[in-house]
């Protein structure tokens, strides 16, 4: 089996394409079948200088990779559409030979369509020589088109519904619709899994499919990405392109999960698929036909679970392009103190400065109220005061010193478990729960936490 994907360098990578990109390349890798990338960029006038790295450093990202494209080659290349006009001019040729396409002299935007049917009057000359300035159409048959779609089952076209549509422009590049048939047939590609919207495309290309004597693919055209008023996704709904949501800080494993899941379910109804589960469960079958709506929150709920899940130094890793290192005095060591301190308080990592904001400025409102109803307590006090006693005494600050400093200052006073560590715990952080009490020394530092134990005022 082969599945491909194949974007315009026209923009940024849109969710609804990365959503098609993961589904194909889920199945691939599901069967064991090759994954290719084309880059479709015949449409000079909209192409976009750097857009064609931009797509690729975007897909590896989410971590997909490709068995073939342009930057990897393979034996059914080149991989980009440009570069393939040899081949489109060898087929439209063979069209023109076989009396399925002619050349049409109409001026851009008047075919002659006339008696109500999708017929351009050239037709009925049926002219074979092609010129610059001339356009190259192809011939629809007086009948019913039929497709077969393995998400939609057969959808129907009747005659006449079916333009004699354009292959070769008049400045002697390909369209769409004829440059991707050509191109999906000699790269062999299997399944072709694309957006409904696309569906509107397929009849034309059964039909270039059939005249060009290709083997037919397998269609899918699965459902649609929708806003939450339930319009096309744009830019008025928020984040839409990939880039932007990897600015926000989710995690590419979230983000491919969660697109994943747009029109497909596990049959175990979890919605947390790390990437081999989705690769063992994908099933073209399971696919819908009602269009999905992008959810944002639950977004930011799987990131959330991935930020959770998270082995500590791969996550302390993600966090470093997020955080001020200088402004927290964050080093190798204290880094996974601050990813600790945030993991349960985030859900994109880009949140994770406000929450260390705590460690290195005033507390809220309600962590200095907290504090200071714990201050009020004369036993606290004294625990406290023998916490800063022992830890003011150790020779450095690592966290197993301090560690055991907070325990014997415990033992002294008689407290232990959460009558040692809650005090201590409000006293510095005015929260009742978070990270080891020796990683928040750690993001304190020596002279804050200190400060912190000993003082009324918070510093």
């Amino acid at each position: 089996m082969r599945f491909r994907f194949a974007p315009s360098p026209t923009g940024h990578l849109h969710v609804g394409g990365a959503r098609t990109a993961i589904l194909n390349w889920l199945l691939a890798r599901h069967h064991g079948g090759a994954f290719v990338l084309r880059i479709e960029d015949t449409d000079r006038e909209r192409n976009v200088a750097e857009a064609e790295q931009v797509i690729l450093e975007d897909l590896r990202w989410l971590g997909i990779d490709w068995d073939e494209g342009p930057d990897v080659g393979g034996p059914h290349g080149p991989y980009r559409q440009s570069e393939r006009e040899g081949s489109h001019t060898e087929a439209v040729e063979q069209l023109l030979r076989d009396g399925h396409a002619y050349v049409c002299t109409c001026p851009p935007g008047e075919e002659g369509v006339a008696d109500r049917r999708a017929r351009c009057a050239c037709a009925e000359v049926r002219r074979t020589f092609w010129e610059p300035g001339t356009s190259i159409r192809f011939l629809i048959p007086d009948r019913e088109v039929q497709v077969g779609d393995a998400v939609r089952g057969e959808v129907r076209f009747p005659a006449g519904s079916i333009e004699d549509f354009v292959l070769v422009r008049g400045n002697g590049r390909a369209t769409y619709n004829f440059a991707v048939t050509v191109d999906d047939a000699q790269m062999r590609i299997s399944h072709v899994v694309r957006g409904a919207d696309h569906l509107i495309n397929t009849p034309k290309q059964v039909l270039l499919y059939e005249a060009l004597g290709y083997e037919l693919p397998v269609f899918a055209h699965i459902p649609l990405i929708l806003g939450s008023d339930r319009q096309k996704l744009s830019k008025r709904h928020g984040a839409t392109s990939v880039e932007e949501f990897r600015r926000q800080g989710y995690l590419p494993e979230a983000l491919l999960n969660y697109l994943s899941l747009l029109s497909w379910s596990s049959p175990s109804g979890d919605e947390f698929l790390p990437v081999e589960r989705l690769i063992r469960e994908i099933d073209l079958g399971r696919v819908g036909t009602s269009d999905a709506v992008f959810d944002t929150e639950k977004l930011r709920w799987l990131s959330s679970q991935y930020i959770q899940e998270m082995p500590l130094d791969k996550l302390a890793e993600r966090l470093r392009p997020f955080l001020p290192l200088e402004r927290y005095e964050l080093n190798e060591e204290t880094l996974p103190s601050a990813a600790e301190a945030v993991r349960k308080r985030i859900s994109v990592l880009s949140e994770a400065p406000a929450v260390l904001e705590s460690f290195t400025g005033s507390l809220g409102e309600a962590q200095r109220a907290a504090r200071a109803a714990l201050l009020r307590e004369g036993a606290a006090n004294e625990l406290l005061a023998s916490v800063h006693r022992h830890l003011a005494a150790l020779p450095e600050w690592s966290g197993e010193q301090v560690n055991a400093a907070i325990r014997a200052a415990g033992k002294e006073q008689g407290a232990r478990g959460k009558a040692l560590f809650l005090p201590v715990r409000l006293a510095l952080t005015g929260e009742e729960q978070g990270p080891e009490l020796w990683r928040v020394a750690q993001l304190l530092g020596r002279e804050r936490t200190l400060a912190r134990l000993q003082s009324t005022e918070i510093v």
